[in-house]
């Protein structure tokens, strides 16, 4: 395919008219979107006005998507302006930017602004314009009575005029390589990466996201269990799941809906990500990425991110696009069983360098952005730096598992840890249940029992368990269970074995590269358990080994202190 760069090719003028009533007065951008998708990319753009009183903005919905509902919804949030579609095409407008070329955009009055829907063009869709023609490259929509009704493609890559310039080669003369808005974001997320994986509870944990676009080809549609599926085989200590849909399943679909069918998986603790920027804070938290062909795995390519193949093949991707050949390089996933095999082989993928046919101007595009649309709005664009923000910090919070089924491996003073949901079908050692916020079942069920003490005293004449008085009580109150744990604090609680007697457990934490991290103490709890059988009497040696996920942590065994006893639940 033949490269056509981008900077020999000039931009036509602003049309007569399109500047307003005075060179010097206000302009009005219209942002015309017919999806939450196309929305949430503009609101990347938008960044390249501000500062600037002499623009207005105003927001308009094109008719005709099938995915229109979020995109109301996020307006709304946003506060922003609307004008009623038949409106917008009665008045003349400064400059209108899309980010689709679908709909009837050829009827708003200006100079308009097209930017791609995503990290460029990787599919087809079905049943929409020219067969097997990339989606946002078809003439069909690029096209208005033969001539090109779009004053400027911003475009990310040379790659991507290439393209045009195939499929609609009189477009290209209008194109311009500007970078990614979208990525750059991401990139100036990218030392946030720590926060954003507090915020999510990923700890030392190994965060996979997958990645689904939408349509009948999607990862969600073909493997709907796949979620439920890692969550039910990956250890919940070693491992976190995350979900990022395209905001077209999100707008399909709905949260009830969405919530419904993945109840399983998210009772075991997968993170569901909102569609506008939630995803992208994932990304750049993530670990490793399990994608379909939507275009979002680029994203994660181009920081680094270790990329698992798990599209099945189909007709929407695009031969030779860069989504093709990342998922050419890619592994592929197998099962839930082997994906830690295949996440080794991710890692010695170099996924950036896959991505370099996606995007490129890193870190310039609204720089870039600002200078061509304050062209076509026919004024002297502000002063000063352009910097993009960082995606704010993910405000999901994952669901706690509350009971646990254990798989324990014991070898002399050290034991080995691996919880999973109570649906799994791994074997398992026992089953422990957090008190009194387990099911009924799992708390009638567990071999261990484990109560966390609140963070705040209890109100004036509000009686209270002691931890001694707590492990006793449950004891008592569930002839099956052999343990009761009253946690203290991260790194102190009180262990009553219905056999070898009551304990006060301590726990230091795990030390490495200058940094400290907890286990959590209900998965030491299910390891003392292990370690001291179902037969054991007296005093047990003082100390051992716990191993959960990555972390190694040293337990030490002691009578039971008094402090430890009268502590209040």
């Amino acid at each position: 395919m033949p490269r056509q760069a981008s900077a020999r090719v000039p931009l036509p003028a602003a049309p007569p008219g399109a500047d307003g009533p005075a060179a010097t007065g206000r302009r009005t951008v219209l942002v015309a979107v017919r999806s939450a998708g196309a929305l949430h990319r503009l609101l990347d753009v938008l960044p390249a006005f501000d500062g600037d009183s002499r623009v207005v903005t105003r927001f308009t919905l094109v008719p005709g998507s099938d995915f229109d509902v979020e995109a109301l919804a996020a307006l709304e949030r946003a506060g922003a302006r609307a004008l009623a579609w038949e409106d917008a095409v009665r008045r003349r407008h400064d400059l209108v930017l899309a980010a689709s070329p679908k709909g009837g955009l050829r009827r708003l009055s200006g100079p308009r602004a097209l930017l791609p829907h995503g990290a460029g063009f990787n599919k087809t869709v079905a049943d929409e314009g020219s067969a097997d023609v990339p989606s946002g490259l078809d003439p069909h929509y690029l096209l208005a009575r033969g001539a090109p009704w779009a004053d400027l493609h911003a475009l990310a890559h040379e790659e991507q005029v290439s393209r045009l310039a195939l499929h609609c080669p009189v477009t290209a003369r209008r194109a311009a390589v500007v970078g990614d808005p979208t990525l750059d974001r991401l990139l100036a997320s990218a030392p946030r990466r720590g926060p954003y994986r507090e915020a999510l509870g990923t700890g030392a944990r190994t965060l996979v996201v997958l990645t689904s676009t939408w349509g009948p080809e999607s990862l969600l549609a073909r493997r709907p269990g796949l979620p439920a599926e890692l969550c039910a085989s990956l250890p919940y200590d070693s491992f976190q799941v995350a979900l990022v849909l395209h905001p077209n399943e999100h707008s399909g679909t709905g949260r009830f809906d969405l919530s419904r069918w993945l109840a399983p998986a998210l009772g075991a603790g997968l993170v569901l990500a909102r569609p506008h920027e939630e995803w992208a804070a994932l990304l750049v938290a993530a670990d490793a990425v399990v994608s379909d062909h939507g275009s979002t795995a680029l994203y994660a390519a181009a920081l680094g991110r270790p990329v698992v193949g798990a599209y099945d093949g189909g007709r929407e991707l695009l031969a030779d696009s860069p989504m093709a050949r990342l998922l050419a390089a890619a592994p592929r996933f197998s099962s839930a069983a082997d994906l830690p095999d295949v996440l080794r082989a991710a890692r010695t993928v170099d996924t950036r360098a896959r991505a370099a046919d996606a995007f490129a101007r890193p870190g310039q595009a609204l720089p870039l952005l600002r200078r061509h649309l304050y062209r076509l709005l026919r004024l002297p664009p502000p002063a000063g730096p352009l910097e993009a923000r960082p995606f704010p910090r993910p405000g999901t919070q994952p669901r706690t598992p509350r009971a646990f089924a254990v798989r324990t491996g014991v070898a002399g003073d050290r034991v080995a840890v691996a919880r999973f949901p109570v649906h799994t079908d791994r074997p398992v050692h026992h089953l422990a249940a957090e008190l009194p916020f387990a099911d009924p079942r799992s708390a009638q069920s567990a071999a261990v029992v484990w109560r966390r003490a609140r963070d705040a005293a209890a109100g004036a004449g509000t009686p209270a368990w002691t931890a001694e008085g707590w492990t006793a009580h449950a004891l008592a109150e569930s002839p099956g269970c052999r343990t009761a744990v009253a946690v203290l604090t991260p790194g102190r609680a009180l262990l009553r074995s219905r056999t070898a007697g009551t304990f006060s457990l301590r726990v230091e934490p795990h030390r490495a590269a200058g940094r400290v991290a907890h286990a959590d103490p209900a998965a030491v709890a299910s390891a003392v358990h292990a370690w001291l059988g179902p037969g054991t009497a007296g005093t047990p040696p003082g100390s051992l080994w716990c191993d959960t996920g990555p972390l190694s942590v040293r337990v030490h065994l002691a009578p039971a202190e008094p402090d430890d006893l009268d502590y209040v639940l």
